[in-house]
């Protein structure tokens, strides 16, 4: 049994005695959950999120990088420089030999390439909000070159208790088609709020 799943049995044994023995329901200290409802989702998430953590890995569909996401990008963002929108000059002088993805549009891609963005896949539809925390690392190991298409696989590699929810922090691999070398691993923190 591996460090997560230790954690998650752990903490579905405290729940189960803490919510079962607690009026208030009282967990680890805190008063997270003020009504039935609450208490009710959290244990429908727990259950899916143990179910989860048995499987390997969610697999995302494939999405193609091509230049016009990558202009599209740079001129959002101001960051035009010639490896990412100059095919002629980056074909002569990018090691590559041809542009490449920023690797800021590659975490921006995360929403799309974990199907989050889409409302009929929600994976936590007994939250009232799923809140994205921030990043705990960010490493690109290989550059996404134009036209090449990308896709996610994530798994889910700490859950902790916040007062009204739950912390989940998932690891993200960017992989390439084609490549064994993965374009970007991130590890992304949601909050969930019940």
């Amino acid at each position: 049994m591996g460090y997560v799943e230790s954690k998650i049995n752990h903490f579905s044994k405290i729940f189960n005695k803490k919510r079962l023995s607690s009026p208030n329901k009282v967990l680890f200290g805190l008063h997270l959950f003020d009504n039935h409802r609450q208490t009710s989702a959290l244990t429908t998430v727990q259950t899916r999120i143990e179910k989860t953590l048995e499987e390997e890995s969610y697999l995302g569909k494939w999405y193609t990088v091509d230049q016009d996401c990558i202009n599209q990008f740079a001129n959002a963002t101001g960051d035009e420089q010639w490896i990412h929108v100059n095919l002629e000059r980056a074909k002569k002088e990018s090691l590559f030999k041809t542009t490449i993805a920023h690797g800021f549009l590659t975490l921006a891609l995360i929403p799309i390439l974990t199907e989050s963005t889409d409302p009929n896949k929600n994976a936590y539809p007994e939250a009232k909000m799923v809140i994205n925390y921030g990043l705990n690392q960010v490493r690109f190991p290989f550059p996404i070159k134009v036209g090449k298409r990308i896709r996610a696989r994530t798994r889910i590699i700490e859950i902790t208790p916040i007062k009204r929810g739950l912390e989940i922090v998932r690891e993200v691999k960017i992989e390439i088609e084609g490549s064994t070398r993965i374009a970007c691993k991130a590890d992304v923190v949601l909050r969930l709020y019940f």
